[in-house]
């Protein structure tokens, strides 16, 4: 797996399990779901992003996007 399809899973990821939590728990945990959609939208216009950096510094390749 490379960087760009991780930073993928992984926002997938958050954005399911900040709806699940705030459907499950408490309304406030929507802002997860805001933050990550965000950040999704940020790192299209810059090309930041600091989960790919993460994902940079444990050893996964590059991608296309994130390189």
């Amino acid at each position: 797996m490379n960087i760009d399809k991780a930073v993928l899973a992984f926002a997938g990821s958050v954005v399911l399990s900040g709806l699940a939590l705030g459907w499950l728990f408490n309304p406030y945990w929507f802002l997860l779901t805001a933050f990550a959609g965000l950040n999704m939208i940020q790192a299209s216009i810059t090309g930041f992003c600091p989960v790919a950096l993460v994902f940079k510094k444990l050893g996964m390749r590059s991608g296309c996007a994130f390189s």
